[in-house]
């Protein structure tokens, strides 16, 4: 196989905004885009760079509006991005893909699966962002994630001094920030945080997304609490599902929601699993991803 590690790429889109990306893997492997988590950037996926080569697979990884490599495009909805995917699929002459989206990163490849079809083979999602509005909204969530998913939609001027002023503290030190982002999670995520490679990832993520400041963070939490711009029983490929019981960030809740209300959905709830389970199961994600014949679920 020949491996390609190719973190900084770049292509014009229609509209003139730079879309920047990430190829890691097979360069002749079956071709799945991976949809970074909120904030984050392309090198995100870079962990998975030796799972993917082993298993023959081509992971693209774009950065979205304003993280990383990417121009912002602060009035967007879900299926705009979408378009950017294509466009990018176009550009790199692929013609069909697999999609796998973690966390914030699940919507964008639920919308690249309802817009675009006869494109995707299936989409994977792992502890993914379910809508918090609109007809497909996740009832009975705490108080806490309805305040967490919807209020920087309500406060969008709020939400815009917050992520400046983590901006800025990220700048200063974000070794210190980081070690805060540990600490805030349940010992089952910290555990895997904290370990070397993962650790290493989830900064250079951050770095490159608070590059161009905080105003993409704002723009992609506030997308959290609007409508998506598609129902849920528009995507009419193949899902697979994983979610972990124990998820503080996402919980739980949103998944067992989505798995009930997307038409092809086949779903796996971790006990005691956390947000970040899927760093210790990357086999299993780029497995599911390298199926010809849609998603194989395994816990």
């Amino acid at each position: 196989m020949a491996a390609r590690t190719a973190s900084d790429r770049t292509m014009t889109l229609k509209d003139g905004r730079t879309l920047g990306f990430a190829e890691y893997g097979d360069a002749r492997g079956r071709a799945v885009i991976g949809f970074h988590g909120t904030p984050g950037s392309r090198l995100m996926l870079r962990i998975a760079d030796g799972t993917a080569r082993a298993q023959g697979v081509r992971l693209i990884a774009p950065d979205r509006p304003g993280f990383g490599l990417s121009d912002p495009m602060p009035e967007r909805r879900y299926p705009d991005f979408a378009r950017d995917v294509e466009a990018l699929l176009d550009h790199l002459g692929v013609e069909r893909v697999a999609l796998a989206g973690v966390s914030g990163g699940g919507p964008y490849a639920l919308a690249c699966a309802a817009s675009m079809p006869e494109r995707i083979s299936h989409a994977l999602l792992v502890s993914g962002v379910a809508p918090v509005v609109g007809p497909d909204a996740t009832p009975g969530l705490s108080r806490r994630h309805r305040i967490i998913f919807a209020w920087g939609a309500r406060a969008p001027r709020l939400l815009r001094a917050l992520t400046g002023y983590a901006q800025r503290v990220w700048k200063r030190d974000p070794d210190a920030v980081f070690r805060r982002i540990v600490a805030m999670n349940p010992p089952v995520d910290r555990a895997i945080m904290t370990r070397p490679a993962v650790r290493e990832v989830l900064i250079a993520a951050l770095r490159d997304a608070f590059r161009r400041g905080g105003g993409p963070a704002a723009t992609e939490i506030a997308l959290f609490g609007r409508p998506w711009g598609f129902r849920l029983q528009d995507v009419r490929v193949p899902v697979g599902l994983w979610h972990g019981e124990g998820d503080r960030l996402v919980p739980v809740r949103m998944g067992r929601h989505m798995a009930g209300l997307l038409p092809d959905c086949r779903a796996s709830f971790i006990p005691a699993a956390g947000h970040y389970w899927v760093f210790d199961h990357l086999e299993t994600l780029i497995g599911a991803a390298a199926e010809s014949g849609g998603p194989v679920i395994l816990s």
